[in-house]
Parts: C-alpha cells; sequence; structure tokens
C-alpha cells in the first residue's frame, strides 16, 4: 500500500531544489540524510534542510538550517533545530525536545547565543516537525487516504492535512530529459512557516519505492512558488519513466 522507512531512507541521500516565482529563480533548498544515532535508546535519522536564496534577489535575504533527529518509522520525530538568519547581524536558534513518556516538548530560543525564551508544551500524541514532515509525506504517498498530521511550528501545535490520492502523473523538469513519472498528491498547512509558507500545497513524488519529490507548488508571502529537483545524490535511483 505504501513504502517502508527502509525504501525511503538512505543516509548519503541528497536531494537539491531550486525554488522559483513567475519564472524568476528565489533560491534553494538540499535536503539530506546525514546518519543514524541512538537517541534515549531509539534508532533516529538526522535528517537536515538547508534553505537560502541566491544573491541579488530584491526584499529577500534568506539562510535557515533545520535539523530533525527522525524516528526510524518516519511517523514523528524526537527533537529538532533550526538556525536561522534575522537580520544582517543577528540569528536565531531554536532547540525543541519530545518526551514522549512524559508527553510534552521543551522549547528554547536564542538570539545571537543569549536564551531568550523556554517553555513546555503539552503534548496529545506524538508530533513532527517541518523537516521530519517531508519524509512522512514521501512514505505514505500511496496510502489512498487524507491524514491529519499534528505539526509543531515555532512552538505552536497544529495539524497538516496531507490528501494521497493514488493519482499517477507524468511531470516534466528541466534536470531530466524525459517525463517522470510521479504520485500526485495535495495538503493543506493550517500554519505559517518560513517566508509565510501556508496554506494549499501539491507535491509530485517518484512513482517507485524511493518516492523522491520531484516537484512541488507552495504559498508563501510572494505567491505561489514552484520548488524543483534540480540535483541528486542516491545510490541506485533514476528518475522512473512517465508516458
Amino acid at each position: 500500500m505504501y513504502a517502508g522507512p527502509k525504501e525511503i531512507l538512505q543516509v548519503g541521500e541528497r536531494l537539491k531544489y531550486e525554488v522559483s516565482f513567475l519564472g524568476i529563480n528565489l533560491g534553494t533548498i538540499e535536503i539530506s540524510t546525514d546518519g543514524t544515532e541512538d537517541y534515549n535508546g531509539k534508532k533516529v535519522y538526522l535528517v537536515k534542510a538547508d534553505i537560502k536564496t541566491y544573491d541579488g534577489i530584491p526584499f529577500v535575504d534568506l539562510k535557515a538550517t533545520f535539523n530533525s533527529w527522525a524516528d526510524a518509522s518516519l511517523n514523528h520525530t524526537h527533537k529538532f533545530t533550526s538556525n536561522m538568519k534575522k537580520g544582517d547581524e543577528q540569528w536565531e536558534y531554536q532547540q525543541l525536545l519530545m518526551d514522549y513518556d512524559k508527553m510534552n516538548v521543551n522549547m528554547k530560543v536564542w538570539e545571537n547565543k543569549e536564551l531568550t525564551a523556554e517553555k513546555d508544551i503539552s503534548l496529545d500524541s506524538k508530533i513532527n516537525d517541518g523537516t521530519s514532515l517531508f519524509f512522512l509525506a514521501r512514505r505514505y504517498t500511496k496510502l489512498k487516504r487524507s491524514i491529519k498530521v499534528p505539526t509543531i511550528i515555532d512552538g505552536s501545535l497544529f495539524n497538516t492535512k496531507l490528501n494521497f490520492r493514488d493519482k499517477t502523473e507524468s511531470v516534466e523538469i528541466d534536470k531530466v530529459d524525459y517525463p517522470v513519472r510521479t504520485k500526485y498528491f495535495d495538503g493543506q498547512a493550517d500554519w505559517e512557516g518560513l517566508y509565510g509558507l501556508s496554506g494549499r500545497f501539491e507535491g509530485w513524488f517518484s512513482d517507485d519505492e524511493a518516492s523522491v519529490p520531484i516537484l512541488a507548488k507552495m504559498n508563501v508571502y510572494v505567491g505561489k512558488v514552484n520548488i524543483e529537483l534540480i540535483e541528486w545524490t542516491r545510490k541506485g535511483w533514476t528518475p522512473p519513466k512517465g508516458k
């Protein structure tokens, strides 16, 4: 029915995407699976997202790194950190530590290495952050139903709705000289993330066991952006051919 974590997760995988708006290239997102770790007796995968805008883009200067300690099941996360540029000389570092025995999250925020906020957040269920959510979506692309995923964004809890429609489509991207066979899904983010990411989104993931995201469309401050795969490192993987 859907891919298992072992098919999705591959240490050393690197996926690089270019973000564009109305044909203007804004920057890149690079997603990597950097290794495994024993975290409080649980096997976790260290996954990272690096986001940055190109030099010279007017009114936009984004640099951010997100790290997630994703459960081996790809159903939830155990720890999350982020480091984001907030100004010319200002950086914000955030840490979330999930304690599922106590069903809470400890959140700490630093501004330029000075602790500025700390709080505990009660949980009703296990949760995902924005980075681990990327991998959960890959696992369930062929689920054939909709799900709501408890998601934590900037210390607040929301639901992310994912509609897995089992709809096969061929899409074209610049880096592949043939149509790529994909599974289409869409969803709704009832939260606001980096650069105003919110609302409805669409995704096309490779129609194979790896379920590699090929193309996405998301809403941010400037409007709907395209996020297209431009580079990849994944042993044994070639984008599947569509019609």
